[in-house]
């Protein structure tokens, strides 16, 4: 019975056996009958983004690869690839190939941080200080006798004559003060009240002489003479050159009329017109570089001394005044100056101009943060040198940023945020 047993077994499997390749064969016709049926169309091919190694994922490459084990590097394809998200409403980072970066000419350059100088060009004018610059007057009414300072231009020394006057009223003061001289010598012999009343008097006629600028050694001369002088001349206060002249022979004068101006060109001021928009950087005891068309190849340097507080409404520029030696008189009132004033900006960083991309609203800049992606950064900009912008915010030294095709990323970018907002699900915020 026991090997009864086992012979119905061995039948049992031998059947199992039969009866599984009777259904293989069958599964194969079956197989065979649907390859005749036409073929599937295939599926696009996937582009491989970059190759990513087994044991750490932060480890890329672009090209197929082997790690220090032995590891084959794993294909990470594009559609695998989460773009970053973007910071910046309206548009989105991206992913270029290689070969499209190649045929945009896609360019990128690394931000460094450095010193930095800026050179602020303008124009300016030379005029006399005003402080070395004189108003002949004189203090009483008169007439012209004679005028000895007869052109503009010329140069005087200080006391040297420009003109005599009669003055009716001086001419009167001078008699008066030797009848009160002579009165004094009559009654020394007397003494009392009457003598001293008279020496007061003679001091406050010679005081309204002295301060009608008629000189001490004139009095004294008119003291000895004995005789008023008909005329008595004006002198100049301090040296220079005329540069204005209103006295004429004949001429009424009063003491509101300038008769002459004279100015001490030893030392001139260049105003320089200097836009709204570079005051911020414009600083007292700055130094600044100045030429002239009248001096081919001659650089003048002085010092900023003072800025306007004020702005001219048509040109919207400050006169900044800068202080110049003049010896030999080299700069002459009204010459036009090309004025240069050198800013030190100090340690910045500085993006390249075509890096910059202006929205209107708002500067932006696409960062490459590496393999083919690209990031829009919003970024805030100081002063423009010929360098390209002052970076104030929102990029840092050691970045790379595209400057060449940044056109063509920034409205792939804006069409790929648009995209990403309509793909959003209801209820879903996109950055």
């Amino acid at each position: 019975m026991k090997k009864l047993g086992i012979v119905i077994g061995a039948l049992a499997l031998l059947a199992a056996g039969y009866f599984a390749g009777s259904m293989s064969g069958r599964s194969g016709a079956s197989s065979a009958g649907a390859s005749a049926s036409p073929a599937p169309e295939k599926k696009a091919e996937r582009k491989i983004a970059f190759y990513r190694s087994p044991m750490d994922p932060n480890v890329h490459s672009d090209h197929p690869t082997q790690d220090w084990m032995g590891m084959d590097f794993i294909p990470v394809y594009e559609d695998e690839v989460a773009p970053p998200k973007s910071a910046v409403p309206g548009r989105a980072a991206i992913t270029i190939p290689a070969d499209r970066r190649q045929l945009l000419g896609v360019r990128s350059e690394e931000l460094r941080r450095g010193p930095l100088s800026r050179s602020i060009r303008t124009v300016g004018r030379v005029v006399p200080d005003e402080r070395l610059l004189h108003h002949i007057h004189t203090k009483y009414d008169g007439f012209i006798e004679h005028v000895y300072v007869d052109f503009i231009g010329k140069y005087v020394k200080r006391g040297e004559p420009l003109l005599s006057i009669y003055s009716p009223d001086l001419f009167a003061t001078q008699q008066e003060y030797l009848l009160a001289r002579r009165g004094v010598t009559e009654l020394a012999k007397t003494g009392g009240d009457t003598q001293s009343r008279s020496t007061a008097l003679v001091d406050a006629v010679r005081q309204r002489l002295l301060l009608w600028d008629i000189r001490p050694e004139e009095i004294e001369k008119l003291e000895k003479e004995g005789v008023p002088r008909r005329t008595v001349d004006l002198y100049a206060d301090e040296s220079g050159f005329v540069l204005a002249k209103t006295a004429l022979h004949g001429m009424r004068v009063t003491p509101v009329d300038s008769l002459f101006d004279i100015a001490d060109l030893s030392r001139v001021w260049v105003l320089a017109d200097v836009y709204e928009a570079d005051l911020p950087s414009i600083r007292l005891g700055m130094s600044a570089e100045i030429e002239l068309s009248a001096l081919p190849g001659r650089k003048l340097r002085g010092p900023v001394t003072f800025i306007s507080p004020t702005v001219e409404p048509s040109t919207r520029t400050t006169k900044v005044r800068i202080e110049v030696a003049n010896p030999g008189g080299l700069l002459k009132p009204d010459m036009f100056a090309d004025v240069s004033l050198q800013v030190d900006l100090g340690s910045v960083v500085v993006a390249p101009e075509g890096a910059i991309i202006d929205a209107g609203d708002r500067k932006l800049a696409f960062v490459d943060i590496g393999e083919g992606r690209y990031e829009p950064r919003e970024v805030t900009l100081g002063a423009k040198t010929e360098s390209g912008y002052v970076v104030l915010s929102g990029l840092a030294a050691g970045e790379k940023v595209v400057v060449a095709a940044n056109f063509l990323i920034d409205s792939e970018s804006s069409l790929r945020a648009a995209v990403d907002a309509m793909k959003a699900p209801s209820g879903t915020q996109k950055p």
